[in-house]
């Protein structure tokens, strides 16, 4: 049955680097308007990684113009994803940032990871 299940599943996605709740990440991905393709970035913090095989995921918030958050989930095996940039890390101590929905300004910062 595993078998089955295995010729199913997409291919795992080589160029993502190890992310982990509480990164400030930068993810590039492909999108198709009419006949044109372009690459868009969206940067924001990862506040949930969700894993599973074919189901992973990461859900990246950030703040939008006037405070707004925007919350945007993108599936870890999509041959769309280009690539996942980590530009910081934090200390945490969750694995969901559900959290930092409420939070806005300084009361959303997350503590950087000391080596």
């Amino acid at each position: 049955m595993s078998d089955l299940i295995k010729a199913v599943e997409a291919p795992e996605n080589t160029n993502l680097p190890e992310l982990n709740p509480g990164d400030s990440v930068s993810v590039h991905f492909r999108i198709r308007e009419g006949e044109r393709e372009r690459v868009q970035e969206f940067k924001g913090v990862v506040i949930r990684i969700r894993k599973g095989g074919n189901n992973a995921n990461i859900t990246v918030r950030r703040t939008a113009s006037h405070g707004i958050g925007v919350e945007r989930t993108f599936p870890l095996r999509s041959p769309r994803i280009d690539k996942i940039e980590i530009q910081r890390r934090a200390h945490v101590r969750r694995s969901k940032l559900y959290y930092l929905r409420d939070r806005t300004g300084k009361r959303a910062r997350l503590k950087e990871k000391r080596h």
